[in-house]
């Protein structure tokens, strides 16, 4: 038997985009409630880059390039009933991995967005527990596998703080091929290897079709009415899945309160070594395909 061969970044990308992306839709999740199974979405940690500009829109782009994704939004109980009247906060970094409202981040820590809210807003569910964002498909930054933050409140309640993980193969076709996602370095971590899409599993990954005006991201989220959300494990970086490299000064008119057992954004203490935490490798070759690429 032939040893297989290692492929290369252009093999890697016609894997990727090989078949059509409806066939890649077709192998998602379904997002019927059902399927769900009725059971609650798990917490995880909001991150560094968290804070409230109190837009109620459902288009947040701002007008930011990138790939036009809708992503909807759908909120349960643990018996499945549509919650109604919720509160759903997104947030998420544009194609070169900036967040709107801070300082210090990018490539070289030198990009900033201070005063910006692009790419943030919040929308209240309707009768059937549904929410639905315009927005661009997330880039990526160092250390993180890409990722779109949620929120969502009941009675001034935070009941729960997730994040929406998508398809690694099509995230790789996007940010090779449109020019608003070029970078000089490649992404360094996937969903199999980011701490927080471990630890939200199945349950925080959105299911992915193409829709006449771009990308379809859906996911249920399954909240307990009952919880009261506090970011106990702090928002330090705490390793792979951690925040972004660089400063995090404070948002547009200084720092919303902070959960009890929560500490503000920020380094660790005494600062990071050498100006930042350290880099990772972006993974290449077969290394990287086997990253990619669920069950290879």
């Amino acid at each position: 038997m032939p040893s297989p061969v290692s492929p290369s970044r252009r093999g890697l990308l016609a894997l990727a985009g090989a078949a059509p992306f409806a066939a890649i839709a077709a192998s998602a999740r379904p997002v019927a409630a059902a399927e769900s199974v009725c059971a609650l979405t798990p917490q995880v940690t909001q991150g560094p880059y968290w804070f409230d500009p109190k837009l109620d829109r459902a288009d947040i782009t701002e007008g930011k390039k990138g790939a036009p994704v809708t992503v909807a939004l759908t909120v349960v109980d643990g018996a499945c009933r549509p919650l109604k009247g919720a509160r759903v906060d997104i947030w998420h970094c544009d194609a070169q991995g900036i967040y709107s409202g801070y300082e210090g981040q990018g490539d070289d820590h030198q990009a900033a967005a201070k005063g910006a809210t692009f790419l943030r807003g919040a929308q209240t569910t309707d009768s059937a527990g549904k929410v639905a964002f315009r927005t661009i498909w997330p880039g990526w930054y160092e250390g993180r596998t890409p990722h779109i933050h949620i929120k969502v409140h009941l009675d001034q309640r935070t009941a729960l703080t997730a994040q929406l993980f998508v398809p690694d193969a099509l995230s790789e076709f996007l940010y090779e091929n449109l020019p608003a996602y070029k970078r000089p370095r490649d992404r360094d971590m996937f969903n199999r290897q980011d701490g927080i899409a471990l630890q939200g599993g199945e349950a925080m990954v959105a299911s992915v079709k193409e829709g006449k005006d771009g990308y379809v991201l859906a996911l249920v989220l399954g909240v307990d009415p009952a919880a009261d959300w506090k970011d106990d494990a702090g928002m330090g970086p705490g390793g792979p899945g951690g925040p972004p490299p660089g400063g995090m000064g404070p948002p547009p008119g200084g720092m919303p309160p902070q959960g009890a057992n929560s500490r503000p954004p920020g380094p660790p203490p005494g600062g990071f070594p050498n100006g930042g935490p350290p880099r990772h490798e972006a993974p290449t070759g077969e290394a990287r395909l086997k990253a990619i690429v669920p069950g290879i």
